[in-house]
């Protein structure tokens, strides 16, 4: 059984890493998605080792089949091919800033690891209604429910705000100018090539068409 969980916990963590390296890294935004996706299919495997299995739900639920399917629907509405504007800065501010990072992550890694104590720490068993819903309801809806309702009018603020950004981007037919009519061939006269009395061989001749059809004022 600790073997299984070992192997489960290796999978889910490698999904994890290279479903991010894959959205950071991948030029083609859908393949970003995908990576985006892969990253959240390894979260909800950890949450499920955790005994929290309406949590690693809802992680499906919601943001594999909510969040990715939107990002999706952008992709298609702005096109696989869009690019953002051309950074102006070279590559050498971004090396350090890379630099600068790594550097603070290997040393909050190590004063981490530095300030624990030695050995393994024994936590306490969890309780059984850890992760079931009837616990998450009841905190959600007693400790939570402030947080939780804000959360909801943020979701219907962005929902109206993408509702209004797509529909100004909408042109009216009706405001668009009338296209100019083509003259109708048979209006036209074919007239045949006229040449000038006095015209000197391999002289350029015309042909000339007429049209009865009146011009618009």
């Amino acid at each position: 059984m600790k073997i299984f969980e070992f192997a489960f916990f290796g999978l889910a963590s490698l999904l994890v890493l290279l479903g991010g390296l894959a959205t950071v890294a991948a030029r083609n935004p859908i393949r970003g998605a995908m990576g985006l996706l892969t990253s959240i299919v390894g979260i909800a495997g950890l949450y499920l080792m955790l005994a929290a299995e309406f949590l690693a739900a809802i992680q499906i639920l919601v943001y594999a089949g909510a969040v990715v399917i939107l990002f999706l629907f952008v992709i298609m509405l702005l096109g696989p091919s869009a690019t953002s504007p051309r950074d102006a800065r070279t590559a050498v501010p971004r090396y350090i800033g890379a630099g600068v990072f790594t550097v603070g992550a290997l040393g909050a890694l190590v004063l981490t690891a530095s300030a624990g104590k030695p050995g393994v720490t024994a936590l306490p068993p969890a309780p059984e209604s850890l992760g079931t819903i009837d616990a998450l309801g009841h905190e959600l809806f007693t400790k939570g429910i402030v947080p939780f309702e804000l959360s909801g009018a943020l979701l219907l603020v962005a929902v109206i705000g993408a509702v209004a950004v797509a529909r100004g981007k909408q042109v009216d037919p009706t405001l668009l100018p009338a296209a100019p009519a083509s003259p109708d061939p048979r209006d036209q006269v074919p007239v045949r090539d006229v040449a000038t009395p006095d015209a000197q061989p391999g002289a350029l001749t015309g042909h000339f068409t007429l049209s009865t059809k009146e011009p618009k004022s």
